[in-house]
């Protein structure tokens, strides 16, 4: 290229390199050029740290000046407060360099910077999904006005959003923006990690599917930009939260190091080991206050030699500076997880991504090999939206009549234009006026009396999100904010002083206000603080990764360098593999009243085999993601006839504490609440599979 920077607004251009010093672009923004100019649907594909965000950016805003967009024209959402804080800094600077102005607007925005947003609307406005909606519905918002010129949308870590059901709300929400805006909105998404690309851009397209062109753009390669040969992969065997903190103390001292743990009461047990030995340690997770979190980001990329303990929380594009080394507890339950994790290091030039997994039991240590093994072999989770979101259109039912007013009960479809929203939509209509929720008048709907009880607190906050989290008590050290705990903890009896373990660090609890759902306590030096949350998430393993566990108890190696002691526990764990595991096929093995099906498909393959046995299953027996308990008086005889059931797969008994978990389920039939959980917990292909392959009985159930 005779200009490298070809292609782009010319005071942008020379910004980039006067200001920034670039000499070139990185191969995803130059193809992505073209695309976004045109206005194109776009994927862009990068391992973590790749540029994407320029990638969109900057031809984003050329096509500004390019075209004359004034007033709100382009939205960038993310997943995370935190990440749009981190980005805010970044998008202002490009934003000025062209003349534009860029502004935040999330749940921790002051009242007084929403009045100046809405007074002089920004050219590139940040913010969430749910704050969007907001918008929408608030009676302090001209949303007709502010979207008038509205014309993209830049969805970040799409992948985020796309397997869950923020994903059907946000997408719920963009086509009721194409509508206020009355055009199209260009939709451009933004991901680190994903299986399927072609089918995660056409479900972010929505309505505009097969309609307006998408491309997807960056790196396709196995897997995605992270080569095995480019990756220093660790795998160890440790046995307990003291023993890590050990080996975390003592390695790569000097270095910055980013932990990960898959629980927040984790976090908080290897934070305190890790500060009872020295270590300069930081913490991050949800149930920590802003500042804290804050706090702890900004020293972390401050310093040098040390820790920062982290749930997911650190898992998407937040800077965290320099980093050095990546090291994982146990190990995540999908390979999507794993490389955005690996991708958070290798950064600087001639340095290699690396993670060190650090197992507390054999079965984590099992799950990391097969979670390796299954990346090896090129998995990596698809990204897919749960099927039958009929929650989400009840939500959203309600939602259109807070941001309308009214709207007419034949014609609310043409604002949710997907065919997956429109799910059970006269049933569901019906359910909500015979309960109150929805009133309907000459043919129009509007906000009934059941609603504004249910969700009308707050301005009709409780609307907003749609997912449900467990109940916490802000704990408080005078006025400053700590975090929340579990009410468990507070209620529960202990003998001497009630000690909370947060932040990485005891406290005494001094009094519990039940009322407002708050307790103060006082710094406890002696340590002994616990830490609990309650867990709301349903399901476990992939049938890819649960398969992977099998075959390397069969003698398949995980692509990462095993310790010593890991390779004894590798040994010990194949041979007592035997009976558990063979080749070809699966084993029914056990007795003494536990008989298990070894079939380690995954928990919705064997969520959905459980159901469809029957009386054949344990029916008191919890659903594992590596076996299935089977009547004690079963076998082999019997064993044909459960092969035929392959043809008759029953959907997943529904837990009714899971259904709880269903934001918005009180808002649909019951039938229909169970009807969706149901079939988010199945897995038929994989049941199917497993019903037709090879069963071994051990000799004496013969």
């Amino acid at each position: 290229m005779t200009n490298p920077l070809g292609g782009l607004h010319p005071t942008l251009a020379h910004n980039l390199v006067s200001t920034l010093g670039w000499t070139t672009l990185r191969p995803l923004q130059r193809e992505a050029i073209e695309p976004v100019m045109r206005g194109d649907d776009t994927l862009l594909l990068a391992p973590t740290a790749g540029g994407k965000t320029e990638a969109a950016i900057f031809p984003m805003l050329t096509r500004m000046s390019a075209e004359g967009w004034t007033g709100l024209s382009v939205l960038y959402l993310c997943p995370l407060k935190a990440l749009l804080n981190n980005l805010l800094p970044r998008l202002e600077l490009y934003g000025g360099w062209t003349g534009r102005r860029v502004a935040l607007w999330h749940g921790d925005t002051s009242a007084s910077q929403r009045k100046s947003i809405l007074t002089g609307p920004p050219d590139l406005l940040l913010t969430t999904p749910e704050s969007l909606e907001s918008m929408l519905v608030s009676a302090n918002v001209d949303h007709r006005r502010l979207f008038a010129g509205l014309q993209a949308v830049i969805v970040d870590e799409v992948h985020a959003f796309g397997s869950g059901d923020r994903g059907w709300h946000l997408l719920a929400v963009l086509e009721r923006l194409s509508k206020v805006a009355g055009r199209p909105l260009q939709r451009i998404g933004l991901s680190a990690t994903v299986g399927n690309p072609g089918e995660l851009l056409k479900w972010l397209q929505g309505s505009s599917a097969g309609v307006r062109d998408g491309v997807v753009v960056g790196s396709r390669d196995y897997p995605f930009g992270i080569k095995e040969v480019d990756c220093d992969l660790q795998l160890d065997y440790v046995g307990s939260v003291a023993n890590a903190a050990t080996v975390i103390a003592a390695l790569h001292r000097g270095e910055k190091r980013l932990v990960f743990a898959d629980s927040k009461r984790l976090v908080e047990m290897l934070g305190a080991e890790l500060r009872a030995r020295g270590v300069t340690t930081y913490l991050v997770h949800a149930s920590l206050s802003l500042d804290e979190r804050r706090r702890a980001e900004e020293a972390f990329a401050a310093g040098r030699d040390c820790v920062i303990v982290s749930t997911s929380a650190l898992e998407l594009g937040i800077d965290v500076g320099d980093l050095d080394r990546v090291i994982q507890i146990n190990s995540p339950v999908t390979v999507a997880a794993f490389l955005q994790r690996l991708g958070r290091s290798g950064r600087r030039a001639g340095t290699v991504r690396n993670c060190l997994f650090l197992a507390l039991d054999e079965e984590q240590f099992l799950l990391a090999a097969g979670l390796l093994l299954a990346w090896e072999r090129g998995f990596i989770e698809p990204v897919a939206a749960p099927p039958e979101p009929r929650h989400i259109v009840a939500q959203q039912i309600l939602a259109l009549c807070l941001q309308e007013g009214r709207v007419g009960e034949n014609l609310w479809q043409e604002w949710l234009p997907v065919p997956s929203l429109l799910t059970s939509a006269a049933p569901i209509t019906e359910y909500l006026i015979a309960q109150g929720f929805v009133e309907r008048e000459d043919g129009m709907l509007f906000i009934g009396p059941s609603a504004e009880a249910k969700f009308g607190r707050r301005h009709f906050m409780g609307l907003m999100a749609v997912f449900t989290a467990p109940p916490e008590f802000t704990v408080l050290h005078g006025r400053e904010e700590i975090g929340r705990t579990d009410p468990v903890l507070l209620a529960d009896r202990v003998d001497g002083p009630r000690l909370l373990l947060l932040g990485g660090r005891s406290w005494r609890v001094t009094w519990t206000d039940w009322n407002r759902r708050r307790c103060f306590v006082e710094p406890a030096p002696g340590g002994g603080g616990r830490a609990r949350w309650l867990s709301s998430a349903v399901g476990g393993l992939s049938f890819e990764v649960a398969w992977a566990m099998r075959d390397v108890l069969l003698g398949a190696d995980p692509p990462a360098v095993l310790t010593r002691r890991a390779s004894g526990i590798l040994a010990g764990l194949r041979s007592d593999g035997i009976g558990r595991v063979a080749e070809p096929g699966t084993v029914v093995a056990g007795g003494d009243g536990d008989l298990r099906w070894w079939t380690w498909a995954g928990y919705r393959a064997n969520a959905t085999l459980k159901a469809t046995l029957g009386e054949i299953a344990d029916p008191a027996a919890r659903v594992s993601d590596l076996f299935i308990r089977l009547r004690g008086d079963l076998r082999a005889s019997t064993w044909p006839s459960v092969r035929g059931l392959a043809d008759h797969l029953v959907l997943p008994e529904v837990d009714e504490k899971a259904l709880a978990g269903l934001k918005f389920s009180e808002a649909l039939p019951r039938h229909l609440a169970n009807a969706t959980l149901a079939r988010r917990l199945a897995d038929l292909d994989h049941a199917r599979d497993l019903l037709g392959e090879r069963v071994r009985f051990e000799r004496r159930l013969l």
